[in-house]
């Protein structure tokens, strides 16, 4: 069976900072910190700590890293797939004009249209609409929606259009996407994708470039294994190379300017822009190692492996809550991921007691809360350890046990 990195429930280092880390069986949620970090990561990023490296040559470096991962021409690093998000627009608004750059986000007078279908509307874009944007919505939702045609999306496309934007995650009665870059491309624009949790499976690295979208932001520190504060971005080059000088820090004279990421880059934009907006998704320099480090080491891993073990550990909790307290439990997959859904008598209100109990005890089991509002937890094994299976079952056991 394959395992995980070992390390102890609690850390003495962080029991003497006043600090009670948690077991999570909520999967790779940012408001845990998304993941854990393999040594090689740690020992990468510790190495960077202690050395100055120009960003421009590290954005260039991780560039090819990307590049090669996804499928897409090129790539760049930010603090997280929001901050992605967020430069993705701000290139596309830009593309490599920096006096468009300098005025970011007021766009008065110039093209700031990025259209969307109603149904891939969410919080989290936010991102987009902060760096001057304003979505134009197009096709219709609820059970009467008969599924969108082409002409929707066209009849919202005009000379203010810069972009068309696409959540990854499965919707129904939308256009697929290889039929949006379809007609995305007919008009010369580009389309973006969030695609922050649709990994894995790993094969979801290169499928959004390859079903023909122009940008595509990724977490970091989620599945892939970097840190909390990384994501990537992948996609066109001219679009990277924005996105990347809109990033960088611009203290730097015309005559001494690299370019974004070095190279030739200078050729597509000889002018530096001053202190773009992206300046607010900074990135370190340790972030940028980490996140490569973690890529190459995610791209190596044995994904079936990893799948077969969340499966077993999956019918491993099953099987001994099932039952308890008269909870019903059922695995099923989602991103390859098992997750033990658990229905618990009572409803919604006995469901969320259930969590709260898990969260009282020692040490603290963090479960998900996607089901409360149909009566049920989520037990997520992407993130458990060997160690940590018949803890997680005990303080289960206890918890739906006391009703």
């Amino acid at each position: 069976m394959t395992t995980i990195d070992a390390r102890p429930t609690t850390d003495p280092l962080l029991a003497a900072l006043g600090l009670r880390p948690v077991i999570n069986v909520a999967g790779s949620v940012s408001r845990l910190g998304g993941t854990t970090l393999a040594p090689e990561v740690r020992e990468a990023m510790a190495a960077a700590a202690t050395s100055f490296i120009p960003m421009v040559e590290l954005q260039a470096w991780a560039s090819e890293a990307i590049a090669e991962a996804t499928g897409a021409e090129a790539g760049c690093v930010a603090s997280g797939a929001a901050a992605c998000l967020f430069l993705a627009s701000a290139a596309c608004l830009a593309r490599l004009d920096p006096g468009v750059m300098d005025r970011l986000p007021d766009t008065a007078g110039i093209p700031n249209e990025i259209a969307v279908h109603r149904a891939h509307r969410n919080p989290y874009d936010h991102a987009i609409r902060a760096a001057g944007a304003t979505f134009v919505e197009f096709g219709y939702l609820g059970p009467a929606n008969p599924g969108t045609r082409r002409w929707q999306l066209e009849a919202v496309l005009s000379e203010r259009t810069v972009a068309v934007f696409y959540p990854g995650a499965v919707t129904a009665g939308v256009l697929p996407l290889a039929e949006v870059a379809d007609i995305a491309r007919a008009r010369g624009l580009p389309v973006i994708v969030d695609a922050a949790e649709m990994v894995p499976p790993v094969s979801n690295l290169r499928h959004f470039i390859a079903e023909g979208a122009d940008l595509v932001a990724h977490s970091g520190g989620k599945a892939v294994g970097g840190p909390a504060a990384s994501g990537f971005l992948a996609g066109r080059r001219d679009l990277i190379l924005s996105a990347s000088a809109q990033q960088q820090d611009m203290y730097v004279r015309p005559a001494s300017w690299p370019g974004p990421q070095g190279g030739d880059s200078r050729d597509a934009l000889p002018d530096p822009p001053q202190q773009p907006i992206g300046r607010i998704a900074k990135v370190g320099r340790e972030e940028i190692v980490g996140l490569v480090v973690a890529l190459r080491r995610y791209l190596a891993a044995d994904h079936g492996a990893r799948r077969a073990r969340w499966a077993s550990l999956g019918e491993q909790i099953r099987g001994a809550v099932n039952g308890v307290g008269g909870a019903a439990a059922a695995v099923f997959e989602d991103h390859d991921v098992a997750i033990v859904e658990i229905a618990v008598p009572g409803g919604p209100t006995a469901a969320a007691r259930v969590i709260a109990r898990l969260r009282e005890r020692d040490p603290r089991v963090w479960a998900g809360e996607e089901f409360v509002d149909q009566g049920a937890i989520a037990i997520n094994v992407q993130h458990l350890r060997d160690d940590e299976v018949e803890i997680v079952i005990e303080q289960l056991r206890h918890a739906l046990a006391a009703g």
